[in-house]
């Protein structure tokens, strides 16, 4: 186990690293200057700003230092917003996204698992039906279309839920909805199926021969393999959902890190857009790790390290 996490330690390294190179190809490769405005008004300050912010260095001392912000975790401070960091910036919107998408796995897992199997068990019934049916809407729908649909109608027409900021519980309820929508309706799916193909088996056959009640052959024995292919894709659903909060993030003018990220991509704030991204990817990084942990304690079959499959 020891040697498959420093391997796995490794690979998130060299990961990381992809990624912040790409990062910054691609803010280099933007025409343009995130000064424009001085230049208009002055090119000597526009210069002396460059010149502060190291932009007038060759390309390859600019990645240098960029690494060296990030090996040391300290990204200087914003070009828009000079008079703060960007690890405060960090610091202050991480925590309000980070509470958005720890709320959305839970609902959406929680969730997701309860109605996909009820419509296992309820097979070709109007549970399984009504489920399935769901699952189809909440995968088509794209959650900014759904966030505006729940806008108008909860929050406008209703006056339910409060339209936008972050300041109550009640604030939580329509962002979190649109969020979780989509991977419910994915886990839904999945465990249904997963579900119908476990409780055909010889060892759930040999439980209910034992006179094993219902719920305990579903919880403890069908439940346990019927998640495994779950664990496999919380990697993608957890990608799906932290980058999805940017968007919503907008729309519900929720003052997280999907705020400063759009500002900063928008205004050209280098920083930022380095800080931002190098954050979101290690924690990223890091899930996907724990993930694969998780998949090994669920499945005593899978070890690490074992050669030949075995």
């Amino acid at each position: 186990m020891l040697r498959y996490i420093l391997k796995r330690m490794l690979i998130m390294i060299a990961t990381l690293w992809i990624i912040v190179t790409l990062t910054f190809i691609l803010m280099v490769s933007i025409p343009g200057s995130p000064f424009n405005s001085e230049r208009a008004s002055n090119e000597t300050v526009q210069a002396n700003l460059e010149a502060h912010y190291n932009l007038d260095e060759p390309y390859y001392v600019q990645y240098l230092l960029y690494i060296k912000s990030i090996v040391t975790f300290d990204f200087g401070p914003s070009i828009k917003k000079p008079d703060q960091s960007v690890n405060d910036l960090l610091g202050r919107g991480f925590p309000i996204s980070a509470e958005l998408g720890i709320v959305t796995i839970l609902v959406a897992v929680l969730s997701g698992v309860t109605l996909g199997v009820f419509a296992a068990l309820r097979h070709n019934g109007i549970i399984d039906y009504f489920a399935m049916g769901f699952a189809v809407l909440g995968i088509s729908i794209p959650n900014f279309i759904l966030a505006t649909l729940l806008i108008q109608q909860l929050a406008v027409n209703l006056s339910i839920f409060p339209v936008a900021t972050w300041s109550s519980p009640a604030h939580m309820v329509l962002p979190t909805l649109a969020l979780a929508t989509g991977p419910m309706a994915i886990i839904a799916r999945l465990t249904r199926s997963t579900m119908l193909e476990v409780l055909t088996q010889d060892y759930i056959k040999m439980a209910r021969a034992k006179g094993l009640s219902p719920w305990k052959i579903i919880i403890k024995h069908a439940l346990r393999n019927a998640l495994m292919p779950v664990v496999t894709i919380m990697g993608t659903l957890l990608a799906s959902i932290l980058t999805g909060t940017f968007v919503i993030e907008e729309i519900f003018a929720i003052p997280g890190m999907g705020k400063y990220f759009v500002e900063s991509i928008n205004q050209r704030d280098y920083p930022v857009i380095m800080g931002t991204t190098v954050f979101y990817s290690t924690f990223l990084i890091i899930m996907l790790f724990l993930v694969d942990v998780a998949y090994g304690i669920l499945d005593p079959r899978i070890k690490a390290g074992r050669k030949g499959g075995k």
